[in-house]
This record gives structure tokens, sequence and C-alpha cells, in this order.
């Protein structure tokens, strides 16, 4: 095992919940030592996203009390455990939702990592980034490339690559019309992303004040969610290839799919409970499709900073010390946050 030892400290702090939807506290742990296959990281920033909300009220099953939350890391090897290769300590690397995988399901037989059925998630298998160290698997890591700090870097391994890896993956051709339902967290990514990728990008959202926004994100169009038929605006334009759903609302997302053309796909990214509501009429004639994406690998990762550094997609964000983990995690669960919040450490 290599570690860098000079001047380490032999605690670090972490921001934990010790019950399902209670507050944060900042507490003092020991400094872990990476096992088998795993590096320590020093974190230096993690974003709070909202999917952390769904751990820290205990909606996945078998959520571990206290919980240190936190899948969207960003930070430097600390550490290298016994067993890892290609790794060298006080590399840049990010983690994101996939933290993991066990190798032996029927999905990583197939190589299809990211449905692999016992995947660890950050803050859910492992304690997660709202810490000032963590140990993860080294099949976890991506590089950052130089050009990305570490703030903007952590909301790639989720919210970005969520994004980039379903349009990226879709049936859109570079020219096609593609629309990004929502100019949230994960919609001013999309808007980035799609511009970047060569389509022709339609930004969604509720209210004419954020056309500027959407316009400054490289969107082409705006359509206001609130001013009329969308469906009817996306056919004006020709009809969308692709939606890409971000927004967490079910009926926008039901309100979208007259708007794809023939062969159209929308492909649902924001997460909620209520079902889309859809006829067999709106699909079968014209081959429509809805289609959900999950994350992606830590290399899908690594691929979305590379591109993200190549092309200048970078993720708007405000940032609070590790300290204000309670005002953070309430901003981004209130909506008020534009448009990623992300702790920092100071490390």
């Amino acid at each position: 095992m290599s570690s860098d030892t000079s001047a380490r400290p032999l605690t670090f702090r972490s921001a934990q919940v010790t019950e399902a939807g209670g507050p944060f506290s900042v507490v003092d742990r020991e400094l872990p030592e990476p096992h088998r296959g795993h590096v320590r990281l020093t974190v230096e920033a993690c974003g709070v996203c909202r999917s952390d909300s769904a751990f820290v009220n205990a909606a996945f099953p078998d959520v571990p009390f206290p919980l240190v939350t936190g899948h969207e890391i960003a930070g430097r090897i600390d550490a290298i455990g016994d067993g890892v290769e290609g790794w060298g300590v006080g590399e840049r690397v990010a983690v994101g939702w996939f933290g993991g995988n066990c190798g032996t399901c029927l999905a990583c037989r197939e190589g299809d990592f990211i449905h692999c059925a016992r995947i660890q998630i950050p803050g859910w298998a492992y304690p997660g980034g709202y810490s000032e160290a963590v140990v993860v698997p080294a099949s976890a890591l991506a590089r950052i490339p130089d050009e990305i700090t570490a703030v903007e870097a952590a909301p790639m391994g989720c919210a970005g690559v969520s994004t980039f890896n379903a349009l990226r993956r879709s049936p859109a051709k570079p020219g096609d019309l593609v629309a990004v339902l929502g100019l949230g967290g994960l919609g001013h990514l999309g808007v980035q992303f799609a511009a970047k990728l060569g389509f022709e990008t339609v930004a969604i959202a509720r209210g004419d004040d954020k056309a500027d926004a959407a316009k400054k994100f490289g969107a082409h169009h705006y359509i206001d969610g609130n001013a009329g038929d969308v469906a009817d605006r996306l056919q004006s334009l020709g009809g969308a290839k692709v939606v890409l759903a971000t927004a967490a609302n079910s009926d926008a997302m039901s309100a979208v799919i007259d708007g794809l053309r023939h062969n159209g796909e929308l492909i649902v990214l924001g997460a909620t409970p209520e079902p889309i509501q859809v006829s067999p009429f709106q699909l079968i004639a014209t081959s429509k499709s809805v289609h959900g994406h999950p994350s992606g690998t830590a290399r899908d990762v690594e691929e979305t900073l590379r591109f993200a550094a190549l092309t200048g997609v970078r993720p708007t964000t405000e940032t609070r010390p590790l300290d204000e983990v309670d005002a953070a995690y309430t901003r981004m669960m209130s909506g008020d946050a534009r448009y990623r919040m992300v702790l920092t450490t100071g490390r």
C-alpha cells in the first residue's frame, strides 16, 4: 500500500445524519486505511444532489445510520490499497453515482456495469462525500482534467454524466431538433451538452424570465411551458427527435410526448414516483418511445469531464463549506439553489 504521509492528520471530519430525516452534524472520525482494491481520497468538493434526500429520508432499503451521504465527489488520491494498479497518490479524481459494481451479476457479466444488481452508490453502500476523506473502490475513479476545478468536477459525477450520456447515446444526430425539459441542476447542463453535441437545441421551462439563461447556456430556442401548448410549439419547429426530461414533473413529461417527431424519443432523467400519462395511440402510428436512462460508469464520468474540458461546458454552482451542510442541503431541497450546490472542505 502506498500513501502520502506528509503531515497527514489522524482524524477527519464528516457530516452525518443519525436517524432518518434528521439534521446533519459534523463529527470527527478516525482516518481509515484503504483495503484491497480500494483507495482513500482527500475530498475537496462534493455536490449536494436532490437524490441525497432519498438516502437521508431512508427511501431506499437498508440505508445505514449514522449516514454520511454524498455521491458527487471530487478530490485527490491520498492512499492506495493492495491490488490497485494504474493510479498514483496525488492524482485528481472524481467519483459519482457509480461507486463500484459486484462483477458477478448478469448485468456485470454482460459488461453493463451501470445496471449492476448490487451497484455501490457512495453514501449508501459506504460512507459518501460529505466528508474530508472517503475510501472508494478503484473501479469508481474517473480522472479530472487540469482545466476542470474540483467544484466544477463534482456535479459531473451524477448530473453531468446523466445528461451527457443520455444525449450521446440517443437516436439524435447533429442537426436534429433536441429539447431539454427543465432548466435546473440537470437541465442547464443538458442544454449545454446538447448545443455542444451539435443539436438544434430547445430549452423548455416555466416562465419567460428563464429565456435569457437558456440562450446563455446555448439554446437556439426557448419555450415557456406556461404560455401555450408545448407539444404544438415543438411541432412548429419540426418536431423533436429527442426530448430530454430533466424536470421531475410527470405532467410536464406527458405534455411533450406529442411534440416528438416520428421515431422520436422521450428520455426520462427526472425522478418522480408519479406516472407519465401516455396512450398507445400516441406511440404506435409514429413509432415514438419513452425511455429511462441511468447515470454512467466511472469511464463515462471521465469521458464527460474530458468533453466538458474540450468544449467549455461547466456547471453553474453555489458553494458552502462543510460546516454549513444543513444550510446547503436545505437550499438544495427548497429549489432556491441555482443550479448546483457544492460543499467544499478547504483541503
